[in-house]
């Protein structure tokens, strides 16, 4: 875990959230590199090994975050990799500056670090979260491959406070996946169903 007023940043950019309740917002993206919950599925493996990717200050992240609000970004996500492997209280103190919402997306494996406005916990079946995080998140959303993965959703949803948003996104490219949470979504009022659409249009 890195403690350090820098962090590895696989990448930044301004574009829309693509997926989940804020989907077709636009939204500054801050991708750390670092993860270790290695999930088959992950489209940004190359941002796992934490060592790859160049230290950047958090005081020009909030400088960059700055300016995409100034450009239209409606929030910053801080995104991976897994953030949470790093302590994330330097960054989000920096970022308050820029006055943006933050948002974080996280499988929920580490302790919480850092204020954000809006968590998003995608929970994995083969590393579970932890029962804070569950707690705490504002969206619960699910990736669908099988049957397993919706009883593993159900399970999840149970341990959610009262705010969590439910929702099921099926695997990219999987036709099992996209017909269970579609037909689980419609059979409990609950669920909502989460699309990946910015690989829909490509956009980035």
């Amino acid at each position: 875990m890195t403690t350090a007023a820098t962090l590895p940043v696989v990448e930044t950019f301004h574009s829309l959230q693509g997926e989940g309740h804020h989907s077709g917002r636009s939204a500054f993206f801050i991708r750390l590199g670092g993860c270790n919950v290695g999930c088959p599925w992950c489209d940004t493996k190359h941002s796992w090994p934490m060592d790859q990717h160049p230290p950047i200050a958090v005081d020009e992240l909030a400088a960059a975050a700055t300016a995409a609000c100034r450009d239209g970004a409606a929030f910053t996500v801080v995104t991976g990799g897994e953030p949470l492997h790093h302590a994330l209280g330097p960054l989000t103190q920096a970022l308050a500056a820029s006055g943006s919402p933050l948002h974080l997306e996280t499988s929920g494996v580490d302790p919480l670090s850092g204020d954000f406005d809006w968590i998003t916990l995608s929970p994995k079946r083969h590393r579970p979260p932890r029962a804070d995080l569950l707690e705490q998140c504002h969206e619960l959303k699910v990736v669908i491959h099988d049957a397993d993965d919706l009883a593993f959703a159900e399970a999840m949803a149970t341990a959610t406070g009262d705010q969590a948003l439910l929702l099921l996104q099926p695997g990219w490219d999987s036709a099992a996946g996209q017909q269970l949470a579609v037909e689980h979504a419609r059979s409990n009022p609950r669920w909502r169903l989460s699309l990946q659409t910015h690989k829909w249009l490509g956009v980035r």
